[in-house]
């Protein structure tokens, strides 16, 4: 997930809940402890299910919280952890989970947490914004200093081309990778901040921006459908420009569709919200998340809207049909019919 950016732009707070205990006028009064409900973090910037059912959630501040069916665990640099800022988690085919943090890259196979730096000294290259691991077994990393391809090792420079764009580029922001993606045709797709979406066939790029029918050069996301079309979220377009008053614009979301760049008009926040995540469900429905109007499911037909109350950064749906989403003000999921419910460190988990 898209996190850094999101957090400039969304302060939210959580509150807690309390209990009541009533007691009988003859006794003398007694004092109740008050339960907090503390959220699994104030930002929950990774939401993901692993082989075994285990329920991770990567934090900005607390690191990355391990739910395994009975017991919620946090991991943090005291366990091994380069950075208790942890964006998301992947699990590969031996069974081991890689953690993109806000100081490198990190391994952890159960047991040992292993650290790799991308590059000594640079802070861009070693703040981890995109992992992936194509079907080749490739690991592709993605920074805040450009692409790299990681063989177990060593890190190795995958450059983007600068496409030509008609929008201005923030320069702090400009070699800011915020999806890498890879299609079912084995092509590779990655978004770059500012520069628009690109798609690597293994020889040439092929560009999506602005001049090409995108809402906003400032894409977020990539994803799929069952049916080959492309998902792109996007943040809106001018909000980097250099005068606040001209910090406004369209953003939201498209889909690519037979080569046609699509929008939805008539969907609210669709085109001046930011979206930071699309994802996919086991069941082929796109999960649409934005900033400030909760989250969409599209089922292939219509789209239902539910009004989850934080800015959502992350989605996943575990194996029991729930589907978790994680932002700034903890950690809600929506159950099999339907119910938004809050989870907190106390749950409810089930």
């Amino acid at each position: 997930m898209k996190w850094i950016s999101l957090l400039l732009v969304v302060s939210l707070t959580t509150a807690c809940n309390s209990k009541k205990t009533s007691t009988a006028k003859e006794e003398a009064p007694k004092t109740s402890k008050l339960v907090k409900h503390i959220p699994i973090g104030d930002y929950v910037t990774g939401t993901y299910e692993d082989s075994k059912g285990h329920l991770w959630f990567g934090t900005i501040e607390r690191g990355i919280a391990r739910y395994d069916g009975s017991v919620l665990k946090y991991f943090t640099t005291a366990d091994g952890l380069p950075s208790n800022r942890v964006i998301s988690v992947l699990e590969d085919a031996a069974g081991n989970y890689w953690f993109n943090t806000g100081e490198g890259l990190c391994k952890y196979d159960g047991l040992i947490f292993q650290q790799f730096i991308v590059k000594e000294g640079d802070f861009g290259s070693n703040m981890i914004s995109q992992l992936y691991i194509d079907r080749k077994d490739r690991i592709w990393v993605g920074t805040w200093g450009g692409v790299y391809l990681f063989d177990g090792q060593n890190f190795t420079p995958f450059p983007l081309p600068n496409p030509e764009i008609t929008t201005s580029i923030n320069p702090d922001t400009q070699n800011w990778i915020t999806e890498i993606q890879e299609d079912a045709t084995g092509h590779m797709w990655f978004a770059r901040d500012g520069y628009g979406a690109y798609k690597y066939d293994g020889t040439s790029f092929t560009h999506y921006r602005k001049q090409d029918g995108l809402l906003s050069n400032n894409v977020m996301e990539i994803t799929f459908d069952d049916e080959g079309h492309v998902w792109f979220g996007m943040r809106v377009g001018e909000k980097d420009h250099p005068d606040p008053d001209q910090r406004s614009g369209p953003g939201g979301v498209n889909r690519l569709v037979d080569g046609e760049i699509v929008s939805f008009p008539n969907i609210d926040g669709f085109t001046t919200n930011d979206v930071y995540e699309i994802h996919k469900d086991k069941l082929g429905n796109i999960w649409i998340a934005t900033v400030k109007n909760g989250v969409y499911k599209y089922d292939g037909m219509a789209f239902q809207h539910f009004e989850v109350p934080i800015s959502i950064m992350s989605i996943t749906d575990d194996q029991n049909g729930n589907i978790w989403l994680g932002g700034a003000g903890g950690l809600y999921k929506i159950d099999q019919v339907g119910e938004i419910v809050e989870v907190t460190v106390q749950g409810p988990w089930e």
